[in-house]
């Protein structure tokens, strides 16, 4: 952060002529060393209009005019015409082409002609769902009646929205747990559901995503029962092959429109490498003693403090900016860094910046969202929450903390600002992560390259059969069931019989028990931790369950708008992490330990003195412990245990086996084996992103230089979700492109023995220790020279045999 001059806060901004390109130099001149690696400049774009469709009541079209919409853009009017005319159609284009109209315009226009219609909205978060209802009332369209109905609606109004709101705006979650189960309740609308929007469907993947995709299937079950085939009608960001995701995810034919003709500001995109750290003067004062290699320090500056100081920099010109960042922690921290920055230059200016994330409580993120939209809040520091249509107008420039994951997320995100036509800047800020460093000294992985296709599986075993059991339990199974759900469905159902679950009559398959199924639709690990204050009982917000054991474990430092909670104990029973307000100079950082035995191969590919397999694990995690480190400089205090259950997890795994012989002709002393396999794992964790639609917290890893199952060195790679999620495979089938960026990735960097960037974790449960920088090079020289001489198929394993 540098000196602001207060006269800029109150002057620069939207409309003052300060361009991105003029900002942009100012922020990187403040650095003695230019953090910028490319500058991608994406021209600006005229838009092309289409009449008005004839079957667009005049109503309506005034209704869009009083908004400011004179006419659609064409491919608005394209996708219309297709679902007016009942055909099932995604649109598929980029950030703030209007898709929105394209649904709302066939939609809204048959929910005038017809008083009986009823459309049913499905969105991703609570908060676009929010925000598409103000779309829609706002319209002031007689007899629609749209509602939100979700886990935030008040009981005193579900009843009316069931009897009377003919556009509701919902999710896949409240859609498994309310709307299907209580299809009783739900008769008279589900009887007249014409059209089914499914918002942002691009974030339907992997096991949620197969999840969802069974929701919609039930959901068209249902309708079917009641004499009804609505027209499912789609949104997605630009993707890899939309109608083919679109269709496996509703289970329906769809035809796709994807040239985006509406118009585009320019878009200045800069790639931001945080500069290298100086060395510490006495490592030993910094560390302290026996401190494990990674903690001594950070090769690069933080991205969460380099995007904390972007933000303040850019509110301090009065540029409207939001800063998305990947975790709830990391939102926390950037928000408190900008904010303490801004208050030291211009005291007050730090409360025009917030934080906003998943797990605030309902009144926050609606004041929030409108501050923003208001312009009261000058910058936000947001997880993904805020990532997809939410229409934030007037934003100027957009900072994205860390790699999202996948193209279509970055361009997602950086679509945020200039939705409004102007020129915008957006700023991807790497971590000190080999991904991360590969992309912005790689500028051709991200610019000029397709985004990635949506992964998801809905015939994993470990979504369909759970699935067909919720299906049961609202209505008998039929034989024609089966076929809705698709391949094997019969197989699940003769599983549950055998279970105990279903009982098989004449008539179909009948659920057996009085309680429904209990089914986890994001993975999350189970139902949300409330974390309470204990002097007050004051609740402030919620955890999901999958990460409670790492973020709200007794002793865990909890951040909440800028303020810090000490845990002070965690109920997993009762789901409460009971809290009080402290502000410690120490942060606090989980630590896991693993095992993984094979369960079956599915496939494999004998390469001489290299094996590659790809097949079914068992994983076993436990937190076992926390580190307490120095705010100030990082170094560790001590190290205290904790008593937490393990999880065990079923999963897909990739993995490579070495001959000892080839490791020592390699010149990989045996001593040295684990620290090379170490390194290898964790590069290859980094940089499978690069294959699949996955992010390095989707996949897990272990190695070792003896396993019991391969009996040779190993490296696994696996899912990180009950039955595999697609990423496994993917690496599978491209095993030398994805090892071959790794080395790659290793060989390019610049450190001498190992950094973030190239072979640490930040999640590694072993602190980083051992590894061999020089190990994982000649590990993988071995893997790929091996893999390249061997054209022969991948063989099936003993599993498919």
């Amino acid at each position: 952060m540098q000196d602001v001059n207060p006269a800029a806060t109150a002057t620069a901004g939207p409309g003052t002529g300060r361009g991105p390109a003029e900002l942009l130099h100012r922020l990187r001149t403040r650095h003695p060393v230019d953090p910028v690696t490319h500058v991608e400049r994406v021209p600006a774009r005229a838009g092309q209009q289409a009449p008005w469709p004839q079957w667009a009541p005049e109503e309506l079209r005034a209704a869009f005019a009083r908004r400011g919409v004179t006419a659609p853009w064409r491919h608005q009017a394209e996708a219309a015409e297709l679902a007016y005319a009942g055909q099932h159609v995604v649109v598929a284009t980029g950030t703030a082409s209007g898709k929105s109209l394209a649904y709302q315009l066939p939609t809204l226009a048959t929910l005038l002609a017809d008083p009986r219609a009823t459309v049913l909205y499905l969105a991703p978060t609570k908060a676009l769902a929010a925000d598409q209802l103000r779309a829609v009332a706002g319209l002031d369209l007689d007899g629609v009646r749209p509602a939100t109905y979700d886990g935030d609606t008040p009981r005193t109004e579900r009843e009316w929205i069931r009897r009377h709101s003919r556009f509701v705006l919902t999710n896949p979650d409240m859609l498994h747990h309310g709307l299907l189960p209580g299809h009783t309740h739900w008769s008279g609308f589900l009887r007249r559901l014409t059209y089914v929007v499914v918002d942002e469907c691009h974030t339907y993947r992997g096991v949620f995503g197969s999840h969802v995709a069974h929701v919609l299937r039930r959901l068209r079950r249902r309708c079917a029962q009641f004499g009804r085939t609505p027209v499912f009608l789609l949104a997605s960001a630009t993707s890899g092959d939309p109608a083919a995701t679109a269709g496996r995810l509703t289970g329906v034919p769809v035809t796709a429109v994807t040239e985006d003709t509406s118009p585009r500001g320019g878009v200045t995109f800069a790639l931001w490498e945080p500069p290298p750290l100086p060395p510490p003067a006495d490592v030993g004062a910094i560390a302290g003693v026996g401190a494990p290699a990674d903690d001594l320090t950070q090769v690069r500056r933080s991205a969460l403090r380099e995007t904390a100081d972007l933000l303040a920099d850019t509110v301090a010109e009065g540029v409207r900016t939001l800063a998305f960042v990947r975790s709830r922690r990391g939102a926390e921290v950037v928000a408190a860094n900008a904010r303490r920055a801004l208050d030291e230059a211009v005291p007050g200016l730090g409360e025009r910046v917030a934080a906003y994330r998943a797990g605030y409580l309902k009144e926050e993120r609606r004041k929030l969202e409108r501050a923003l939209l208001h312009g009261d809040l000058l910058g936000l520091a947001s997880t993904n929450a805020l990532e997809l249509g939410v229409d934030l107008v007037g934003l100027d420039a957009v900072l994205i903390c860390g790699w999202p994951g996948t193209r279509a997320s970055l361009w997602q995100q950086a679509g945020r600002a200039g939705r409004s036509g102007d020129e915008a800047l957006a700023v991807l800020v790497a971590r000190d992560d080999p991904l991360d460093t590969y992309l912005v000294h790689h500028p051709e992985a991200l610019f000029g390259r397709p985004v990635e296709a949506t992964v998801l599986d809905p015939a994993n075993p470990y979504v369909l059969t759970p699935q067909l059991a919720c299906a049961a339990a609202e209505s008998p199974l039929t034989p024609a069931d089966l076929e809705l759900f698709g391949d094997g469905a019969k197989e699940a159902v003769d599983e549950l019989v055998q279970a105990g679950d279903l009982r098989q009559r004449p008539t179909g398959w009948y659920w057996r028990h009085r309680e429904r199924p209990e089914i986890d639709l994001r993975g999350q690990g189970g139902a949300p931790v409330c974390v309470v204050e204990a002097s007050t009982g004051r609740l402030l917000g919620t955890v999901d369950g999958g990460s409670a054991h790492f973020l709200v474990h007794p002793g865990a430092v909890y951040l909440h708008q800028g303020v810090s909670y000490v845990v002070d104990a965690l109920d997993l029973d009762d789901g409460c992490a009971l809290v009080h307000a402290e502000e410690p100079d120490w942060s606090t950082h989980a630590r896991d330990v693993t095992s993984l035995s094979v369960v079956s191969v599915r496939s494999y590919r004998d390469a001489g003195p290299v094996g590659l397999f790809l097949g079914e694990v068992d994983v076993t995690s436990q937190v076992v412990s926390y580190q307490r480190r120095r705010i100030a400089s990082g170094e560790v205090i001590d190290t205290r245990p904790l008593d937490l259950p393990a999880r065990e997890l079923r999963t897909v795994a990739v993995w490579f086996t070495l001959s000892p012989q080839s490791l020592a002709a390699a010149g990989v002393e045996p001593a040295d084996v684990p620290g090379a396999l170490h390194a290898a794992e964790h590069a290859a964790i980094g940089l499978l992103p690069l294959m699949a639609t996955c992010d390095r917290w989707d996949i897990g890893g272990l190695s070792t230089a003896l396993h019991p199952d391969t009996e040779a060195p190993t490296v696994f790679v696996y899912d990180g979700h009950p039955g595999g999620a697609g990423f496994a495979e993917r690496a599978y089938r491209t095993a030398a492109a994805w090892l071959g960026a790794t080395r790659d990735a290793v060989v390019e960097c610049g450190c001498e023995s190992g950094c973030p960037s190239c072979v640490q974790s930040p999640k590694c449960g072993n602190g980083n220790n051992p590894l061999s920088k020089s190990g994982a090079v000649r590990v993988l020289d071995v893997v790929l020279a091996n893999l390249s001489t061997t054209t022969a198929p991948a063989q099936p394993g003993p599993a498919d045999r």
